[in-house]
């Protein structure tokens, strides 16, 4: 999935075919231009020890009071923010260690609506979180999607199965692709699987 994510955002070039943006391959695009217009969330979230402002506002310097707190709000990252003594000027610790796992993923969706990015990149986005924490960061990624071209890396099921197509993988290859509906009637078939799996854990 790295490497994916690696190839997506022009970190590395294919050595075999082509990574095509609006039709154009990845190694004749502008990339400093390029890579302002992708925004990824992570699954380590990259934190740094300054304030909850610096590190919402890191990537967009030009960035608005408003901008920002509108931001926050629609990730619903205020909501504990505006708890702190400091607020936004609380100061997060080394790798935002005085931060929650879902307080950190909020910071990261709200920094990457900040971008605005015309290609959004989500890698494992709920991973460590609990179900309600879950829910709620599933919601704020949901507005974050909207009008963008959206690569979701997942195994939660709850992260993709409203995207339109969806590639499922095994041992390094492509073994099924289609949307949600779809991709369920398969007998036997690895999403399938997956969901059946999910669903149980859930009942």
């Amino acid at each position: 999935k790295s490497t994916l994510i690696d190839l997506l955002s022009a970190y590395y070039f294919p050595t075999e075919g082509s990574v095509l943006i609006d039709g154009h391959p990845t190694t004749t695009l502008k990339l400093t231009p390029f890579r302002f217009q992708v925004a990824v969330v992570p699954q380590e979230i990259s934190l740094f020890n300054g304030t909850i402002r610096e590190n919402l506002i890191y990537g967009s310097f030009n960035a608005t009071e408003k901008d920002m707190k509108r931001v926050a709000h629609e990730a619903q990252a205020d909501v504990f923010i505006e708890k702190f003594p400091k607020q936004y000027e609380q100061l997060v610790g080394n790798r935002g260690v005085k931060l929650s796992v879902g307080q950190k993923q909020r910071i990261a969706i709200a920094r990457a609506m900040l971008r605005d990015p015309k290609i959004l990149i989500l890698d494992e986005p709920t991973s460590a979180l609990d179900p309600q924490t879950e829910v709620e960061i599933t919601a704020a990624l949901e507005r974050l999607m909207k009008g963008r071209t959206t690569f979701i890396i997942a195994h939660r099921l709850s992260t993709v199965r409203k995207a339109d197509r969806i590639f499922v993988i095994k041992d390094g290859t492509i073994v099924e692709e289609g949307n949600h509906a779809s991709l369920v009637t398969i007998p036997n078939g690895e999403y399938r699987k997956l969901y059946e799996l999910h669903i149980g854990l859930h009942e």
